[in-house]
């Protein structure tokens, strides 16, 4: 009979061992399963929370199926204790397993809203983004100049949410002088800086966070700035008609400030390489505007004739060769575009009235393109 029971008993136990396997299985398969989301969410954890919170936001969201399963897969995993606080982008179909590790992995929020602080813009220098979760890209929700509008509802409301990214813009061709009155005019960061060397930051998006310190801001600049300038020197064509590094960072400040066109960079470097090689004067009118304005705040008007012949350290017109500093902050593009100018002919350029210019090898045809730039100002002025 206790053979009878045993044996018995032993059936039972392999029976639940089965079942128990089955039931682990079926757990971890639900686990890493396609989640039951159609489209992304915006997950919100606020600082203090815990996974059973995180597991019923989801489950009321329909974005896990069983908040049980979610805790006990983030217990066996050890990632249970490893919550971040913060606003993060769910996908659609993320499976438990994956927003066990969205949850957990650290690091900057990936959704949610962001303030950005715009340098080298006279108008809408404060930008208010918000996600979309359905197209997981951020849109803008407001702008505004601080200087001159009060500062709409939604930036209010934004700037009062924990979970707010901010993110620092810097355009290209800015000078040192806009990014360091910016700075200045930013109250979510702390100390104060003086004015960096012209040249030496670099252009592009940073993300800052409340009390960071100003100079801490600029030594990231400066030192991306660095790496560009060092890359751009490296990758140099050989024969361009520069002695250093230095040198480099000046001319490409110059076609920063020349063209906006982006197609038009390599050829607007290539007249300047043409000049420095027959020894001509560069003759640009960006480095006249610096050196009546030093690069502090915007000159607002055209130049004189008065200033194109006043005798300044910048004026390409009076002195031969580079300027002694750069006259803004250039980017990447610019940067490359002074290290591999395009192989052309040309000498000379002038504006063309779509926002381009007209290129000329000779004075005579670089004459007939000037005579119909001013044909179309004429047109502009009278309209």
């Amino acid at each position: 009979m206790w053979r009878a029971v045993a044996s018995n008993a032993l059936t039972l136990l392999i029976v639940a061992l089965f079942l128990l396997g089955g039931v682990i299985l079926f757990g971890q398969s639900t686990y890493r399963a396609t989640g039951p989301l159609t489209e992304p969410v915006c997950l919100r954890v606020q600082s203090g929370s815990n996974m059973s919170r995180v597991s019923q936001d989801l489950e009321k969201r329909g974005a896990i199926a069983n908040g049980m399963l979610f805790r006990l897969g983030a217990d066996y995993s050890d990632k249970a204790d490893q919550l971040k606080a913060g606003a993060f982008l769910v996908p659609a179909g993320a499976s438990m397993e994956e927003i066990v590790d969205i949850v957990t992995r650290g690091g900057a929020s990936t959704c949610g809203t962001e303030i950005v602080y715009r340098v080298g813009v006279t108008r809408k220098v404060v930008q208010v983004r918000e996600l979309d979760p359905a197209t997981g890209r951020f849109v803008e929700v407001a702008s505004f100049n601080p200087a001159e509008e009060t500062a709409p509802s939604e930036f209010t409301r934004v700037r009062a949410a924990s979970d707010t990214r901010y993110r620092i813009a810097v355009a290209e061709g800015v000078t040192s002088w806009q990014v360091m009155d910016s700075l200045n005019n930013i109250d979510l960061l702390t100390g104060e800086i003086e004015r960096p060397l012209e040249g030496s930051l670099a252009p592009d998006s940073y993300e800052v966070r409340v009390g960071d310190t100003r100079e801490s801001v600029i030594a990231r600049m400066q030192k991306a700035q660095e790496v560009l300038v060092a890359a751009a020197w490296e990758s140099r064509a050989e024969g361009v008609p520069l002695d250093s590094a230095e040198e480099l960072l000046i001319l490409a400040s110059i076609i920063e400030k020349e063209t906006g066109v982006p197609e038009e960079r390599r050829q607007v470097a290539s007249v300047f390489a043409n000049r420095l090689d027959r020894g001509m004067r560069l003759q640009t009118d960006p480095t006249v505007i610096y050196g009546v304005t030093e690069g502090v705040g915007v000159l607002g008007r055209g130049l004189r004739q008065s200033e194109l012949r006043r005798e300044t350290p910048w004026n390409t017109y009076v002195i031969q060769g580079l300027p002694p500093t750069p006259i803004a902050n250039p980017g990447r593009a610019s940067l490359e575009a002074a290290a591999n100018p395009d192989q052309t002919p040309y000498i000379f350029f002038v504006a063309d009235g779509t926002g381009g210019h007209a290129f000329a090898t000779t004075l005579s045809e670089h004459n007939q393109n000037v005579a119909k730039w001013r044909q179309i100002e004429a047109e502009r002025a009278n309209q």
